[in-house]
């Protein structure tokens, strides 16, 4: 968050600028050439800095735009968000990329960058537009604010989200503005995955973590998601997650993933931004419902509840980061189907209490828990509950729900946050739900209850997940978008969000060599028949996904289609 000084003189820029693209515009009306520019470097350190850059066509209409300028020193552009920059000698190029091209007369766009200096670090002189002068002196000082961002955090807060703007990760809103349709969501707020220690930096030309957190203070975001996801021996029930870190690396994990990224948040000038961070999905509930004796067990993770490093891991970062003021831990709790039924609900309760009290950390170190995170299952089934009978059989003997005590997340989440509580969890504890997959609209969404002929017949016909099984996760065929990033939208529920960016894949559909530990899962291949963890039904998956995290366009599709509420 900007200083008050800072933004003061950036409006000084602002000002300055447009009084000499006006009369820029004027001199030249019969041409219609024109615009303005605003320069503003937002953060600076030793070495770097980060700058925001606003350009308006003050002119006819562009479908296309290049803002180029100039920089007097040995300013270099390391990286760049929403524009294609290119630089050569102290010249820089800086073009619309797929979404932001078409300019119409006062429209504006705008990109940031990270560049590299030493000595002076003095604006642009000049910026031209598709080869037209902007404003002759784009204004603002000759250095940047000598006022760094240093915004007290405040008091903590019960709900990081109310109230605030979050930060819309700009790598995926351009993917999923490239696609067609995908305009209409790309301006969603969605988490940045921190899957293996080079995420921190960057990995190839991607942003890091500290790149993250300056974009959104340039956006003026209030909250950014975080998803700490590298345990040592991760993800032990599934290949197509599985990562770098071998299952006894837990110093590795400590000391070059945990610590890194929580100096980095300890940062004073991020110190006005709410982190809200969702701590190693998929981890803890392994350790109950698929160890030795569950038919379930696999002998990793067998391993990882025998060596303790999922437990101290998860304690170890919730610790490390609880310390920082500002951030918000969130630990993951699974999902109904995973966890809704009596032998895994209150055991992994009791597991998660253990966690949070190893390694260092304490229940003050956790702020809520997150449910359904990269997962389908319905929001709220409306057309069945658990108290519902046909014919004298009650809907938990139906097939689909098993004997489950949950038909959906919501009364999933609400149930869990009341048990974690009465274990003594704090009492304002809040909770997430992952909307990112589970909207299930489109023509298969049902529009009552099903037959009352029999109570499978009353559940399927009725049930908005249209999942095969619930125990299917990879790639779902037929789901759609759910419920768009919302603050405080149900009793004990502190947002729904978008944590699982949609659009990106599950997991690979068949055998990928690859250097990111992902295995192959046969449970994201379409042709697959099943395991005990699915009551060996058919996997449900589409075909020709890529590695997990990689773009997957048909499933983008997939989810706009059938997005709930539709688009």
């Amino acid at each position: 968050m900007r200083s008050r000084t800072a933004l003061l003189a950036a409006a000084t820029l602002v000002a300055a600028a447009t009084t000499t693209a006006g009369a820029l515009t004027a001199a030249n009306a019969a041409a219609a050439p024109g615009c303005l520019v605003e320069y503003t470097v937002q953060n600076q350190w030793g070495s770097g800095f980060t700058a925001g850059v606003k350009v308006t066509n003050t002119g006819d209409p562009v479908t296309s735009w290049d803002l180029t300028w100039s920089y007097a020193g040995n300013q270099q552009v390391t990286q760049g968000w929403n524009a294609a920059i290119t630089q050569s000698g102290a010249a820089v190029s800086a073009k619309n990329v797929s979404y932001n091209g078409s300019l119409a007369t006062g429209a504006s766009a705008t990109f940031g960058f990270n560049a590299s200096y030493s000595g002076s670090n003095a604006a642009p002189a000049t910026f031209k537009l598709n080869g037209v002068t902007c404003n002759g002196d784009p204004g603002g000082p000759t250095d940047p604010p000598t006022d760094p961002p240093t915004d007290p955090p405040g008091d903590r807060v019960d709900n990081p989200y109310a109230g605030a703007k979050v930060y819309v990760n700009p790598e995926w809103s351009a993917k999923a503005a490239a696609e067609p349709g995908g305009s209409a969501v790309s301006n969603q707020p969605t988490a940045v995955w921190l899957d293996r220690i080079a995420a921190i930096e960057g990995v190839g030309e991607g942003m890091g973590l500290r790149d993250h957190l300056d974009a959104a203070l340039q956006q003026g975001a209030g909250v950014v998601q975080l998803v700490i996801y590298n345990l040592p021996g991760r993800d032990c029930a599934a290949l197509a997650s599985n990562g770098e870190l071998g299952p006894t690396e837990i110093g590795r994990y400590k000391s070059a993933y945990i610590d890194p990224i929580a100096a980095i948040l300890a940062d004073a000038k991020y110190a006005g931004l709410r982190i809200v961070t969702t701590v190693e999905i998929d981890s803890l509930p392994n350790l109950v419902t698929n160890v030795t004796p569950r038919p379930t067990a696999t002998p990793a993770c067998d391993v990882m509840k025998a060596n303790g490093n999922y437990i101290e891991g998860v304690g170890y970062a919730l610790g490390k980061l609880g310390a920082v003021p500002n951030v918000y831990n969130y630990v993951d709790a699974g999902h109904h189907g995973w966890l809704g039924w009596d032998d895994n609900f209150g055991a992994s309760a009791e597991l998660f209490k253990t966690a949070a009290t190893s390694a260092g950390a304490s229940l003050d170190d956790v702020h809520g828990f997150i449910v359904n995170t990269a997962n389908y299952s319905a929001l709220k089934e409306e057309h069945f509950a658990i108290g519902d009978s046909v014919n004298g059989v009650s809907v938990r003997q139906s097939k689909w729900v098993d004997w489950n005590r949950y038909t959906d997340e919501l009364s999933y989440a609400q149930a869990m946050r009341t048990k974690l509580v009465s274990l003594g969890f704090d009492s304002g504890l809040g909770m997430l739900i992952d909307t990112s997959r589970n909207g299930w609209g489109g023509t298969a969404r049902p529009a009552g209850p099903g037959p009352s002929t029999s109570v499978d017949a009353y559940v399927d016909g009725g049930r908005y997940d249209r999942r095969i099984h619930l125990g299917n996760w990879c790639n779902q065929s037929g789901a759609g978008l759910g419920e768009r990033p919302k603050a405080a939208p149900a009793a004990g529920i502190d947002a729904y969000v978008w944590v699982k960016p949609p659009g990106e894949s599950d997991g690979a559909s068949t055998e990928i060599p690859n250097n990111e530990g992902k295995g192959f899962d046969r449970m994201c291949d379409p042709t697959y028949t099943g395991n005990p963890r699915n009551n060996n039904h058919m996997s449900g998956a589409l075909p020709g996904a890529p590695l997990s995290g990689h773009w997957f366009s048909a499933q983008f599709q997939e989810l706009l289609k059938n997005a709930y509420p539709a688009l």
